[in-house]
């Protein structure tokens, strides 16, 4: 589907379609210094699939709250394209939940693992399914779902990235101008779990987010934090 035509994105994002996994794409042509703003797109009619490439000025610890843009970026594009009983919640660290339901989840890649170190890149993809293969009508796993599933076959692809890619620019625009604080508001509206016990990634009660968007978790009466540096891909 997302091969009919090339997509468009606004200002300092430049498109770029993949015939695989746009995430794996991303990685391997960081070795060929890919310039900053690099999305890549997948063409499978059955996924929305995306990665952005970003070259932060900021460790490691810090850069990654980025993703939030992202997941903020999804939460709008489907808000404006989707009928209005579609439901986004976004549980952290990476997954994106409609109507209650699992239905795709980010995922991060950066240059260095340090927490302290500036990474030379930074990765963050998206996939969400668009149809489950396999399932012979709704509601056959009610733990996971697809947009489609959720009332969403209407919707293109193309029509989902290219809104995403506006979307999520905005947000970037706004961490980079304000810093980190207006995303933490705008995200804490459709948190997934916030203060409630969660057993994703890990069993306690979810009080909140620190000032590197970390996971405030609280365990009968041991209170840690979760950063989101343990959550890499590599």
């Amino acid at each position: 589907m997302n091969g009919t035509r090339a997509l468009e994105f606004p200002p300092l994002l430049t498109g770029i379609a993949v015939a695989g996994d746009p995430f794996q794409a991303a990685l391997a042509a960081v070795s060929d210094e890919v310039e900053p703003g690099a999305v890549f797109y997948g063409a499978d009619p059955a996924r929305m699939q995306a990665a952005i490439v970003l070259a932060p000025e900021e460790p490691l610890h810090s850069a990654l709250r980025v993703s939030f843009a992202v997941a903020l970026g999804l939460n709008d594009a489907l808000g404006a394209l989707a009928p209005p009983e579609v439901g986004v919640h976004l549980a952290w660290p990476d997954r994106i939940k409609v109507n209650g339901a699992y239905c795709g989840q980010l995922a991060m890649a950066a240059s260095t693992g340090a927490p302290e170190a500036e990474p030379d890149w930074l990765i963050v993809g998206l996939d969400v399914p668009f149809a489950l293969p396999g399932e012979a009508e709704p509601g056959h796993n009610p733990d996971r779902t697809s947009l489609y599933e959720e009332g969403c076959g209407d919707l293109p692809i193309p029509d989902l990235i290219e809104a995403w890619g506006r979307h999520m620019m905005n947000w970037l625009h706004i961490y980079l101008t304000d810093g980190f604080e207006p995303l933490h508001r705008e995200w804490r509206t459709k948190a997934d779990g916030l203060g409630q016990m969660v057993s994703y990634p890990r069993d306690g009660t979810f009080i909140g987010l620190d000032e590197r968007g970390g996971m405030i978790l609280r365990s009968g009466d041991t209170t840690r934090i979760l950063p989101l540096t343990d959550f890499l891909t590599r």
